[in-house]
């Protein structure tokens, strides 16, 4: 009775300490977003006040010199009290050498240079929401701004309203055209929410997302005319490139026309930011990527979901997925590996919250989050980022990362037929690493030149081959280890193998070879081809060759410490290492599975450890846990058989 009260006690302390738990993290995430974003804020303030404080040199307003002073100071405290990371201690210098900056009464544009340094800086390490998740609408931004700013701004951003009067410091003048190259939409629509403290200007955070980002982007037209516009018009339609600077609406609220102007000069900068902010539509009918896509299937999901049509937002979480991320993920892998295997996580929390029918508000707190990590990887795959060292590093460790799992296979089944003297069997094994590599070829061809993969075909490609895999080398593995325990081992070499080694058996190595390779090389090409197309193909191939030579010597190596192994212990180790890769297979290719949308998906709130195929769900889990108990259900009877008989 008592073990049973300690029981029951044990479960409700349990569900309670899991409903803080659920409880608590939304809410430290949302100080965690609140901080950064005042943060971000107090960082673009300083970009553009600062040249009203400093000039040439010397201080022409004391009053506006001490408030840089005050902010520089709250952005570096500020920094130092957000949640630790890698790129936290480099946030914090590049602080204290803003705040440096200020002291020595340096050049306006240093300062502002600096400033929005670190506050790019600040949005990629702590992530917020950038853009709005549909095209702003200006008719309603408009209304907004009749009833609640034209009173202190004045009706065209002069701020000469009638309440204008008499303020100090007086309203912001959004007509300003120096100010206003200064500002990005982002800036504006973050003093919109939060407001400006030791002013008149009052936080709008009450009023929805949608209608604060309307607003912004009314107010951000003000300091351009119509006849840029007209001008920006022509520019949009006629050029490419200048359309490709502006791939979704992230980039477009996030750009100053100060940092356009440095890149396509001062006219054109000024016809640009004042068509497109009239019109950010056409960023999103023109351009937009798959990221787009995966904003807005995810959104239609949290719609469904809302209406509890569970199985409408089911399947549109996996598009947003397959359709939007899957078709970028190469690329991002390419350029940021731990940003990519975040989104994979993330998105699947998504879909396991739908499915375990979690509150809407976790499913939408989950989806806001996934808004800010496509926002830092709409960053990390801008055109500029690219550079041949990056294409060099990516090619290498892809090809490395991908290669080595093959390598250890391949190489121990080369190993154990020398030891076994079957060289007439190796043929078998090389025909099937090298079959593999040339369906990798055409498959390359396939998808270059007539068909493009999809990421529910690539995800069943690398799950199926994943699981079967893992099934042979589970029966593999147990049978290495029962060699290995046998007492009379080099009679059975001697007198058995050369029919255990029969035709059968030779063409089932050539078909493992070529599964396991095949599965790596499908996804090293999808990989490197994202890589090929961003530029920097001597990179890219160098990256491969240096790979290739470094898999090369391992291979030698394995193959050198293999003959000097007793032939017992070589059995031993090979088994130890199949049962690893086994345990590691049956973990991604379930993973790929649940990617694909063909087995369910529930998270576990674990860390994930790919390199161990570690992913937690409890079916990627329960794969794992049950490959782990039949091989070792299996050494178990193989070393009792091998006392039996020793006995």
């Amino acid at each position: 009775m008592i073990t049973g009260l300690k029981g029951r006690l044990a479960s409700m302390l349990g569900g309670l300490m899991a409903i803080l738990v659920v409880a608590v993290a939304p809410m430290a995430h949302a100080q965690e977003a609140s901080s950064a974003q005042t943060t971000w804020r107090l960082l673009d303030y300083l970009s553009v006040d600062y040249a009203g404080a400093v000039k040439d040199g010397k201080v022409i307003s004391p009053s506006e010199y001490a408030e840089m002073n005050e902010f520089a100071g709250q952005v570096r405290e500020r920094i130092s009290g957000l949640p630790a990371t890698k790129a936290q201690p480099a946030l914090l210098a590049k602080a204290e050498s803003l705040q440096a900056t200020i002291a020595a009464k340096q050049d306006p544009a240093v300062v502002s240079a600096r400033a929005h340094a670190l506050a790019n800086d600040l949005l990629a390490a702590y992530p917020t929401p950038l853009a709005p998740k549909r095209a702003p609408d200006l008719a309603r931004g408009a209304a907004l701004y009749a009833e609640n700013c034209a009173a202190c701004h004045g009706a065209t951003g002069k701020a000469d309203g009638p309440s204008a009067v008499g303020l100090d410091p007086p309203p912001i003048a959004f007509a300003d055209v120096e100010r206003a190259r200064q500002r990005s939409v982002f800036g504006l629509y973050q003093v919109i929410q939060q407001g400006l403290d030791g002013t008149a200007m009052a936080s709008f955070a009450h009023l929805p997302s949608d209608d604060r980002w309307d607003l912004a982007f009314y107010v951000g037209r003000f300091a351009f005319t119509d006849a840029e516009a007209a001008a920006g018009e022509t520019l949009w339609n006629e050029d490419v490139a200048v359309r490709a600077r502006f791939p979704d609406l992230q980039t477009l609220t996030q750009t100053t026309p100060a940092a356009l102007a440095s890149a396509v000069g001062e006219t054109k900068a000024r016809a640009l930011t004042a068509y497109l902010r009239r019109h950010p539509e056409v960023v999103i009918r023109t351009g937009g990527g798959s990221l787009d896509v995966a904003r807005q299937k995810l959104a239609a999901s949290l719609k469904a979901y809302e209406a509890g049509d569970r199985k409408a937002a089911a399947d549109l979480a996996l598009a947003a997925y397959l359709d939007g991320f899957e078709p970028v993920e190469p690329s991002l892998g390419a350029r940021d590996p731990a940003l990519m295997r975040r989104i994979e996580g993330a998105m699947g929390d998504v879909r396991g919250a739908i499915g375990k029918a979690a509150p809407a508000s976790e499913v939408k707190a989950q989806i806001e989050r996934l808004d800010a990590l496509f926002a830092a990887a709409a960053r990390a795959l801008a055109p500029e980022k690219a550079s041949g060292l990056s294409s060099f590093a990516g090619a290498f460790t892809i090809l490395l990362r991908e290669g080595l799992e093959a390598l250890l296979i391949v190489v121990a089944m080369i190993a154990f037929l020398r030891k076994a003297e079957r060289s007439d069997v190796l043929p078998y094994v090389h025909g099937g690493w090298i079959a593999a590599l040339a369906a990798g070829g055409l498959t390359w061809a396939a998808a270059t030149f007539f068909i493009s993969i999809s990421g529910a075909s690539r995800e069943m490609t690398e799950g199926f081959g994943s699981v079967i895999a893992a099934a042979v080398l589970i029966s593999v593995g147990l049978w290495m280890h029962g060699k290995a325990q046998a007492d009379a081992w080099q009679v059975y070499i001697r007198e058995k193998l050369s029919h255990a080694l029969s035709k059968q058996s030779a063409w089932f190595l050539f078909l493992l070879a070529f599964i396991v390779v095949y599965r790596e090389v499908f996804e090293t090409i999808l990989f490197l081809t994202a890589l090929w197309t961003q530029g920097g193909a001597g990179a890219v191939l160098a990256g491969v060759g240096c790979a290739i030579v470094v898999l090369a010597a391992i291979a030698w190596a394995m193959l050198r410490f293999s003959k000097r192994l007793p032939i017992g212990k070589f059995f031993e180790y090979s088994a130890i290492l199949m049962a690893i890769l086994a345990v590691v297979l049956a973990g991604k290719g379930v993973a790929a599975l649940q990617e694909a949308g063909l087995l369910d998906l529930h998270p576990l709130a674990l860390p994930r450890m790919e390199l161990l195929g570690f992913f937690p769900t409890i079916e990627g889990v329960a794969s794992q846990a049950l490959t782990l108990v039949i091989l070792v259900g299996g050494f178990w009877w193989s070393q009792r058989s091998a006392r039996r008989t020793m006995g």
